[in-house]
C-alpha cells in the first residue's frame, strides 16, 4: 500500500459542514438533558435499554452485583470528527478525498492524556477498578454500589424473555466537570448479545459437500425427466461461480485492486486459511498469492469459545469464504485478516480499532451482524465514533445486511441488522445471479428463495413455490434517522413506516451475489465422514459472500481512481444512483409475473449419498416482506455494480 500524506491543511475549519444525520441519536459528546438529574452532570443518551420498563422492573439489584464495563472516550473534538468525516466523504464537498493519516487523525481527534487521566481518576474515586485503558476506552469492573456512585444510576433487575436481567433504572450520567470527555458507557446491562456470521457456514469439524449434477454456468444443464416449473424446465444449480465469472458480471475489466488493501474481520481464526486460500487459487484460476499478500493480525488469546457461546470453529468457514472471494475478485489487492477474540461487540470493536489505529486497510469487510432490536444506543455510539475515525483516514466499513429477510420469521419481529444499520457504514444486500455462457451477465433478482421438494413419485414440485428458505436482510431502522445521502433516492414508502412522519435509515445500500443457490465455490480443510481431514470445495452464499465481493469491487474502483481510497463510500454510491453504474435489480427480470428457479440435489447428511439425496426446486425473487423493485429497494439498495461502476471512478469520468 502506498504511503499517504495529508490532503488537507491541519488548520482547515469545517465549521460549516453539516452533521451526517440531523437529529439522530446522540453520537457525539454528551449534553445535559431533562433526565440528566442535577445540573452538574451530563447524561449519556441510550444507556438505559428500551426493555428496562417500569412494568418489567423487579426491584433493585444487590449492591454486591459485579459488572464489567467500558467507558468510551469522545476525544478532544467529537463534533469536529463527525463534520470532518462527512466533508471528506461527500463528492459534493470541496474537501472530498482529502484524508488524514492515522497519526494526524490521532493528533487532532483522539483524547488528550489529561482527558484520560481525569476520567480514570473519577472512575477510581467512585470505587471502580480500572482494568485497561487506551485511546478509545477505559475498562472497569466493580459492584452495583460503585456503578451508582459513578454513573448516577441504580442497577435494577428486569424480566425479559423469561430471564432476569440487570440494567440501569435511569439514563447513566457523568460529572459535567469531565467536559464532554466521555462518549458513552457499555456493559451496564447484562443482556446477552453475540454477533453471528451472516450465514451459517460449515466449520472444519464436519464436512459439507454439494451433490451434483451441476450447471457450469447458468442454464447449462437441464434434466428433462424432472417436472417443469413456471412454463419450462428449470436448470440445475451451478457448481459455484469463480472469480472470473464474478469479475465479468460486475465490470472489473482490467482492474485488479493493485496498490489497495482489504481488511477482513471475523471472530477467531482458521488454522488452515493460508494453505486453503493458496490451494483454492491454484485450482480455480485465480492469481497465486505473492509473498506477504495475505497476512493476519490476531489477538493474544481468545474468549467465549464454547459451543453455547461463540462457536469458534463455526467462524472458520466464514473467514475462508471472505478471504477467497475477496482475492478472486481483486487478485492483486493485499488482504489482512484481523481476528476478534470473541463474537461479542467489545472484541470485534477491538479488531476494527486495530485497522483504524494502524491504517491497516482501505476497506473493511465484515460478514457478521446482530439485529437492531438487540442493539443498544450506547454500543451504536461507540461503533459510529469508530467508523467516523476511519472515514477521516479514508477507510470504508462494509457489513452484511443479513440472511433472514426482514427477520420476522426468525426473531418474531421485523428488524434490520446492526451494525449495518449505522449511517456511517455501508450495508450490503444480496442477489440471485445468473452468469451465462462466455461469462455473460444475464440477470439478477433480489435474493429471496423458496424451496419446494420433489414429490415421491417424481411427477411434480410439492406446494410450489414452497416455504421461504432465506433471503437478503433489509428494511427500515427504528433507531437511526435518514442520512443525507439517502434523501431524494429512498422513497417515503420505505423511509416512513408505521405512521412515522420522520424519514429513517433504510438498508441495504448496495448489493451483490448472495443466494447460495447461485453461490460461490469455496475451498476449505474439513473433516469428512471417513474421519479424514482434507481440503474440499463446496458452493456457498449468503450476504457473507455479498460483503467481500463489494469490498473487492471497491478496491478496483480505488485503482481506477488513481489509487485514492473511496473512504466512507455511501455518498459516492448514492451519487451514482440511476446511472449505468448499476444493474437495477428487480424480482422479475424476465417480465412481470415470470418466476425463475433452479433444481438442487443435496446429500441428506450434507456429506455423501449414504443417507440418500434430496431434490428440490429453489424459486428466486421472493424475500419475506421485502421486494426488489425498479429503483431503490430494501433488498438490493441502489442495485448491484454494473458494467460502468468501476470506471465511473476514473477522474473526470461523467456518470
Amino acid at each position: 500500500m502506498r504511503a499517504r500524506g495529508s490532503r488537507m491543511r491541519a488548520g482547515l475549519s469545517l465549521a460549516a459542514a453539516l452533521p451526517l444525520v440531523a437529529g439522530a441519536l446522540a453520537l457525539t459528546a454528551p449534553t445535559a438533558g431533562a433526565d440528566s438529574g442535577p445540573h452538574d452532570r451530563q447524561s449519556l443518551a441510550g444507556t438505559k435499554p428500551a426493555w428496562a420498563t417500569a412494568r418489567a422492573d423487579r426491584g433493585a439489584a444487590p449492591e454486591s452485583k459485579e459488572i464489567s464495563a467500558r467507558v468510551y472516550l469522545a476525544g478532544r473534538d467529537a463534533k469536529g470528527l463527525a463534520d470532518y468525516a462527512r466533508a471528506v466523504s461527500d463528492p459534493k464537498s470541496p474537501h472530498y478525498g482529502k484524508y488524514l493519516t492515522a497519526k494526524q487523525a490521532k493528533s487532532r481527534f483522539a483524547p488528550t492524556k489529561d482527558q484520560i487521566a481525569k476520567v480514570t481518576a473519577w472512575l477510581k474515586s467512585s470505587g471502580l477498578k480500572v482494568t485497561g485503558s487506551n485511546d478509545h476506552y477505559i475498562s472497569v469492573t466493580g459492584d452495583a454500589a460503585a456503578v451508582k456512585k459513578a454513573f448516577g444510576a441504580e442497577l435494577h433487575k428486569y424480566a425479559k424473555d423469561g430471564k432476569t436481567l440487570v440494567a440501569p433504572a435511569k439514563t447513566a450520567s457523568v460529572p459535567a466537570s469531565l467536559d464532554g470527555a466521555v462518549l458513552t458507557v457499555t456493559g451496564l446491562n447484562n443482556a446477552p448479545k453475540l454477533n453471528r456470521p451472516a450465514d451459517t457456514l460449515p466449520g472444519p469439524g464436519k464436512a459439507f459437500v454439494n451433490s451434483g449434477p451441476f450447471s457450469t454456468y447458468y442454464g447449462s444443464k437441464v434434466d428433462k425427466d424432472l417436472p417443469p416449473a413456471y412454463g419450462s424446465q428449470a436448470p440445475y444449480a451451478i457448481r459455484g461461480y469463480t472469480g472470473k465469472q464474478l469479475r465479468a458480471a460486475y465490470g472489473a475489466k482490467s482492474f485488479t485492486g493493485k496498490g489497495a488493501t482489504i481488511a477482513i474481520t471475523d471472530a477467531y481464526a482458521s488454522p488452515t486459511i493460508v494453505k486453503d486460500a493458496q490451494e483454492y487459487a491454484k485450482r480455480n484460476g485465480d492469481k497465486p498469492y505473492r509473498k506477504g499478500q495475505l497476512s493476519q493480525v490476531l489477538p493474544s488469546d481468545y474468549t467465549q469459545t464454547g459451543p453455547d457461546a461463540c462457536d469458534a470453529s463455526g467462524w472458520y468457514g466464514e473467514e475462508t469464504l471472505d478471504v477467497e472471494a475477496a482475492h478472486a475478485v481483486a487478485p492483486d489487492a493485499n488482504i489482512v485478516y484481523v481476528g476478534g477474540a470473541s463474537c461479542q461487540d467489545p472484541d470485534l470493536m477491538d479488531a476494527l480499532n486495530k485497522v483504524v489505529d494502524n491504517r491497516l486497510a482501505d476497506v473493511v469487510s465484515n460478514s457478521w451482524s446482530s439485529i437492531e432490536s438487540q442493539e443498544t444506543p450506547d454500543a451504536a455510539a461507540a461503533y459510529d465514533h469508530l467508523f467516523q475515525t476511519g472515514a477521516v483516514e479514508g477507510i470504508g466499513f462494509y457489513f452484511s445486511s443479513g440472511d433472514d429477510g426482514d427477520n420476522a420469521a426468525k426473531y418474531g419481529q421485523k428488524t434490520i441488522d446492526s451494525p449495518a444499520n449505522s449511517a456511517w457504514a455501508t450495508s450490503v444486500g444480496g442477489t440471485s445471479l445468473a452468469v451465462g455462457k462466455g461469462d455473460k451477465y444475464l440477470w439478477e433478482t433480489g435474493w429471496g428463495t423458496h424451496k419446494a421438494s420433489l414429490s415421491k413419485d417424481g411427477q411434480n414440485w410439492e406446494n410450489l413455490p414452497g416455504a421461504f428458505n432465506g433471503g437478503a436482510g433489509g428494511g427500515t431502522s427504528t433507531l437511526v434517522e435518514q442520512p443525507f445521502y439517502q434523501r431524494g433516492v429512498v422513497p417515503d414508502a420505505l423511509s416512513k413506516i408505521n405512521g412515522s412522519t420522520k424519514p429513517m435509515r433504510v438498508a441495504p445500500d448496495i448489493s451483490a451475489i448472495g443466494d447460495p443457490n447461485t453461490g460461490f465455490l469455496v475451498g476449505q480443510t474439513q473433516t469428512f465422514p471417513d474421519k479424514s481431514v482434507k481440503y474440499g470445495e463446496y458452493r456457498i452464499g449468503g450476504t457473507s459472500l455479498s460483503c467481500p465481493v463489494i469490498a473487492a469491487i471497491q478496491v478496483l474502483a480505488q485503482q481506477a481512481r488513481h489509487g485514492v481510497p473511496l473512504g466512507f463510500a455511501n455518498p459516492a454510491i448514492y451519487d451514482r444512483y440511476g446511472t449505468s453504474a448499476y444493474h437495477d435489480v428487480t424480482d422479475h427480470p424476465l417480465g412481470k409475473g415470470q418466476s425463475i428457479g433452479v433444481v438442487r440435489r443435496d446429500f441428506a447428511n450434507g456429506a455423501d449419498a449414504k443417507d440418500g439425496v434430496l431434490t428440490s426446486l429453489r424459486t428466486f425473487g421472493n424475500d419475506s416482506s421485502l421486494s426488489a423493485t425498479v429503483g431503490y429497494d430494501n433488498v438490493t439498495g441502489v442495485g448491484s455494480p454494473g458494467a460502468d461502476y468501476v470506471t465511473s471512478y476514473i477522474p473526470g469520468h461523467r456518470h
